[in-house]
């Protein structure tokens, strides 16, 4: 396992250490389990779909946590005592799993659904209005213009 040492970007870098300890707490656990399987899909500029393959769990068995900067998505165990009859193989995973996901600021989890064994949760961000960034006009012009990447730009009047 190769180990990257920040040191040097740290010493040059100011309020980036939340990145850093990020970056490091991934490679500690990147050898870890890899079940269930995912995938993370960029829908547009501010919409996210995680999907996770969860074939044979229920709704019921799912716990779907969001916090501050982390998503946690929890399944249980089931008993295997449901089946008619004498189980002669099983080969579909049923373990109880964890996965946890980093969600930068301002992403929230906008829903869940279940459907043919695959978990999407999507996902927006959305930056409020004051942490925008903002055209500022020279020799006192009494207007601001919201920098907007996508069409235009708005006008908001200052105070």
């Amino acid at each position: 396992m190769s180990r990257f040492d920040f040191t040097p970007y740290r010493r040059s870098t100011v309020g980036f250490d939340r990145l850093f300890d990020l970056l490091e707490s991934q490679a500690r656990t990147a050898g870890g389990d890899n079940y269930p399987p995912f995938n993370i899909l960029k829908q547009g500029e501010d919409n996210y779909r995680i999907t996770l393959a969860v074939a044979g769990f229920k709704p019921a068995d799912l716990d779907i946590t969001a916090q501050q900067n982390l998503l946690i998505v929890q399944g249980r165990k089931r008993d295997e005592n449901e089946a008619d009859g004498e189980l002669l193989h099983l080969g579909i995973a049923n373990r109880g799993f964890e996965r946890r996901f980093e969600l930068a600021d301002f992403v929230r989890v906008e829903n869940a659904k279940l459907e043919d064994g695959l978990l999407a949760i999507d996902l927006i961000r959305e930056v409020p209005e004051a942490m925008k960034p903002k055209k500022i006009m020279v020799n006192g012009q009494a207007t601001l213009e919201i920098v907007n990447n996508d069409k235009g730009s708005g006008k908001a009047n200052a105070a």
